[in-house]
């Protein structure tokens, strides 16, 4: 059964998200559809491409080779502030200063960011089959 992106939408806004982080996937997740949305009003992405996930991941990424070219690349958030208030918990905003101080040792804010987005990409790339 393939899922137009109206049902994609409203499985999204359906599902239930305890932490801060899946709060955050589940509204990358919105605004990527939001884009796709946009893409295939536009005629740039036709809906039944949707079932074929490598054509979808492609469509979603708009031209960016993989989640942290996108980040990095400005598609998303730009500030580090902005990406902490939407992933973080308030105990790790204040950890972290409201995102003057790096989320963890391994990583930027952009690369969090693009695990995120990686993560709603998914869902929503699961969501079409």
């Amino acid at each position: 059964m393939e899922m137009k992106i109206s049902e994609i939408r409203e499985a999204i806004n359906q599902k239930k998200t305890r932490s801060a982080w899946d709060k955050g996937v589940k509204e990358y997740a919105l605004e990527l559809v939001k884009d796709l949305d946009e893409a295939i009003s536009g005629g740039y992405f036709d809906e039944k491409d949707m079932q074929s996930p490598n054509l979808l991941k492609r469509q979603l990424l708009n031209g960016a080779g993989d989640w942290t070219e996108y980040s990095y690349g400005g598609c998303s958030l730009i500030y580090d502030e902005d990406i902490a208030k939407r992933l973080c918990t308030p105990s790790e905003l204040k950890k972290t200063r409201n995102g003057e101080r790096r989320p963890n040792a391994r990583e930027e804010w952009l690369d969090t960011q693009a695990r995120a987005l990686h993560q709603a990409a998914n869902m929503i790339i699961r969501l079409a089959k």
